[in-house]
């Protein structure tokens, strides 16, 4: 059975983004008033911040066109990721891509116009108006990497060009890609991104799954020059920016946003490759030796140890599971949950066109909204635990700081989503004493919180960081490059104990994360932190759910390490990293003795 169109699901299971714009039409008068409104404080401010009060006018004004330009973005956004192949909202991308490319370019003189000021005159600032402190000196980190205000502004004038790589390749992956179906034993499988991801690829049935992965990868190879293509692209503007900004390497360029030191992301993917390699094998041969697998291949490695054991589950039966699981995190925050599920924050549906996988958009000044694919298994109560971890952290975050301060680190943003994954699976355990569904639960940590970004996402990292070698050495990264290192990495990882198939070097034309700098390391750097802060909740009790509420309040007043830091973590020592891998084998251990 194909997918439906977006018009044919129930409304009920969508989200409403009536809370951002009524309709496409409000959103287009909104982008003409901005586009106004941008002109006018071009015209008001450009070479007039002769004074701090007209400086901090400046910043009001500045603020004030932000927040309107993200809530029109979110919703042209999200509505395209609703239906990538909606004409009216590739249109309306358009109109508002292009307003954001007219307020990069006629507001770039702030920051440059501020930065050609002595240091005194910003300290002034942030006297003057104390909120903008995190905002003042978030400029001068980028002090010495500002160039010509020229330059600024025409790097500013290509934003949407720049932009272009990431929206051809969801292009060619959710509207060109026609991965057709299959048949097995008689019955016909649909095969898509969505089916595939959300079911197939972890199909209990050996020929099924592995027909899918097949069949999923040769339609992949169709594509794999375009998509190496576009992705080189992409990669060719990062390192062109680090060149003009005076940075070493492309990767130091990435980190510097991140306010993170090498050291740290280096450590992250070395131990990891290194120290979890041998427990993930472990893992690898029980799931060969529970499912009665002849040959272990990498295409397996996504099924359930026991999916007799794993619960089907609704919609609305969902809501009690993550009220139960999450309640410790107190009344707001359950109020919050209640709310996502009410006020329709999340689009639950499957359709054509959706985008694939999950995520959470928080605009400021609104509430967040959770795209995710339901899939009627009880591992997407994790996914969805996930997505609302997001959405708890800038639900907290929004409302307590202006909208310069609510972004953490990129390095912290997995620590929330991640971290109610890990009380999903203690409340979980704790109210059952059923060995079977213990055994699920547990395995469920395994494949679905550390799998998914302990190995995963690690592996993605590893990949990345490979190719950013490769741009630095000025290369033109072609598929066949792309599909060695992937390849490289995986077999690095698996050893001997799993068979890297054809077509499993693919997997790089899958995930968007390549295009958002240095994401797939972070999934890793979020959970070691939530692994230790769900240790403290579990010792401590509230003393530590008051610490984390605090840390989501933060938003991006601190670095990532001084947030890991508020919340009992010290991420500067190889410790907390140690402890989760550690954590992950006793995990592997008492599956073995259940099994």
């Amino acid at each position: 059975m194909a997918l439906p169109l977006r018009s044919e699901v129930d409304v009920n299971y969508t989200w409403n983004l009536t809370d951002l714009c009524k309709n496409d039409e409000e959103a287009k008068e909104k982008c003409v008033a901005l586009k106004e409104e941008i002109q006018a404080f071009n015209s008001k401010f450009e070479g007039n911040l002769n004074d701090v009060d007209t400086a901090v006018d400046a910043i009001d004004a500045y603020r004030s066109l932000l927040e309107q330009l993200v809530v029109v973005s979110t919703y042209s956004s999200l509505k395209l990721s609703s239906d990538q192949s909606d004409a009216e909202a590739q249109k309306l991308s358009s109109v508002v891509g292009t307003t954001s490319t007219i307020f990069s370019t006629e507001t770039s003189f702030l920051t440059s116009d501020l930065l050609s000021k002595e240091e005194d005159f910003l300290t002034q600032i942030k006297e003057n108006k104390e909120e903008y402190t995190g905002y003042i000196d978030h400029l001068l980190r980028f002090k010495p990497y500002q160039l010509d205000p020229k330059v600024e502004k025409a790097l500013a004038s290509f934003s949407n060009v720049f932009s272009g790589p990431y929206e051809l390749y969801l292009k060619t992956k959710l509207l060109d890609l026609d991965f057709g179906s299959f048949t097995v034993d008689g019955k016909e499988y649909p095969l898509s991104y969505l089916s595939f991801e959300g079911e197939l690829e972890s199909h209990r049935d050996e020929e099924v799954r592995r027909t899918a992965f097949r069949q999923f990868s040769d339609v992949l190879r169709k594509y794999e020059h375009t998509t190496a293509a576009t992705y080189d692209l992409h990669l060719k503007k990062e390192k062109a920016e680090a060149d003009l900004r005076g940075f070493d390497s492309v990767i130091d360029y990435l980190l510097h946003d991140q306010e993170v030191p090498r050291e740290l992301y280096d450590r992250q993917i070395d131990t990891i490759m290194k120290d979890l390699a041998p427990h993930m094998r472990r893992y690898a041969k029980l799931l060969q030796k529970e499912n009665n697998i002849e040959h272990m291949k990498f295409e397996d490695l996504k099924i359930s140890l026991d999916p007799d054991s794993e619960p089907e589950i609704t919609i609305d039966e969902s809501r009690k599971y993550i009220l139960d699981g999450l309640s410790v995190m107190g009344e707001d925050y359950i109020n919050m949950i209640n709310r996502s599920y009410d006020e329709r924050w999340i689009d639950f549906v499957s359709n054509k066109g959706k985008s694939t996988g999950a995520f959470c958009s928080s605009p400021y000044g609104v509430h967040p909204y959770i795209l995710i694919t339901w899939t009627s298994l009880m591992e997407e109560v994790f996914v969805l635990a996930h997505e609302l971890g997001h959405a708890g952290h800038f639900y907290n975050a929004n409302r307590e700081n202006n909208i310069f301060d609510t972004r953490p680190s990129l390095y912290f943003i997995e620590a929330p989503s991640t971290l109610n994954e890990m009380l999903m699976a203690n409340h979980l355990l704790k109210t059952s004493d059923n060995d079977k569904f213990k055994r699920w639960v547990i395995s469920s940590i395994i494949s679905r919180t550390y799998y998914h970004n302990f190995v995963t996402h690690l592996l993605e990292a590893a990949y990345q960081r490979e190719v950013y070698k490769m741009v630095d050495n000025y290369e033109t990264v072609t598929a066949a490059d792309l599909n060695r290192i992937k390849r490289e990495v995986l077999e690095e990882f698996w050893g001997d104990d799993v068979e890297i198939t054809e077509g499993a070097e693919l997997t790089w034309m899958r995930q968007p994360h390549y295009y958002m700098g240095l994401y797939p390391y972070t999934y890793s750097a979020g959970l070691t932190i939530s692994t230790e802060v769900s240790k403290r909740i579990l010792n401590e009790g509230q003393p530590a759910v008051d610490d984390w509420l605090e840390v989501l309040k933060l938003g991006g007043k601190k670095n990532a390490v001084e947030l890991a830091k508020h919340a009992g973590v010290d991420i500067t020592t190889s410790e907390p990293l140690d402890n989760t891998i550690n954590y992950i084998g006793e995990l592997i251990d008492e599956l073995e003795k259940l099994s």
